[in-house]
C-alpha cells in the first residue's frame, strides 16, 4: 500500500512563513522516512534491534533534508538567509520528532545532540554530491544506500540493501519530498 502523504495546505489563504512550511515539511519527511525504513522490513530485510530501524530513520530525515536544501537553493531560488532559517527549522522540528519517538521506545534521553551531530557529519559528505533537475546523482544515491547498508550490516538477508535503497527508495524519497516542497511553497 502506497503511503499517502498531504502536502497542500487547508486553507490556501495568504502566505504561509518558512517556519510554518519548515514544520509542515519535517512532519512529511519523518512520515516518508518511517515509511521508507517499514518498506525495507517488508521487502524482507532484517532489522535486529529497534535501535537499527531508528538509525535507519535518521538516514531517511538526513537524506531528505539535503534535498529540500538543494531544491530551496536551485528551484525555489530562495537567498541564502531564506535558504539557511528554512533547512534550520526543518532539522530542528525534524529534532523534536525524532526525541519524542526516541522517548518513547527507548525511554528518557537525549536522543537531539547525537542525531544533529550525525546531520552535521552527513552534512559534509553529501556536500560532494550533486543534486540537478533530474534528483540525487548515482554517487548521491549511493552514499544513502551505502549508510544503511553499513546500519543494517552485509549478512545474507541483508547484502542487498544497497541496490533497494539506490533503485527503489531513494528516488521513491526524492520524489515525495520534491512534490511536497512544490505544493507547499505554491
Amino acid at each position: 500500500m502506497a503511503l499517502r502523504i498531504k502536502s497542500r495546505w487547508h486553507n490556501d489563504e495568504g502566505e504561509h512563513s518558512l517556519e510554518e512550511i519548515a514544520g509542515a515539511l519535517a512532519f512529511i519527511s519523518w512520515r516518508v522516512a518511517k515509511e521508507k525504513a517499514i518498506n525495507l522490513h517488508g521487502e524482507d530485510f532484517i532489522y535486529e534491534t529497534d535501535e537499527q530501524r531508528m538509525a535507519v530513520i535518521v538516514e531517511y530525515l538526513i537524506f531528505q533534508l539535503q534535498i529540500i536544501d538543494r531544491i530551496a537553493h536551485q528551484r525555489l531560488g530562495l537567498n541564502e538567509e531564506e535558504r539557511r532559517q528554512l533547512v534550520i527549522a526543518v532539522a530542528r522540528h525534524l529534532a523534536g520528532h525524532l526525541q519524542d519517538n526516541s522517548v518513547d521506545l527507548f525511554g528518557p534521553g537525549d536522543y537531539v545532540k547525537p542525531f544533529i551531530d550525525k546531520l552535521n557529519e552527513r552534512g559534509a559528505e553529501y556536500a560532494e554530491f550533486n543534486y540537478t533537475e533530474d534528483g540525487p546523482s548515482y554517487p548521491f544515491m549511493r552514499h544513502l544506500g551505502y549508510e544503511i547498508q553499513q546500519i543494517m550490516g552485509e549478512t545474507q538477508s541483508n547484502r542487498w540493501v544497497i541496490d533497494q535503497v539506490m533503485d527503489k527508495d531513494g528516488p521513491d524519497v526524492d520524489r515525495e519530498i520534491s512534490r511536497a516542497i512544490d505544493n507547499l511553497f505554491d
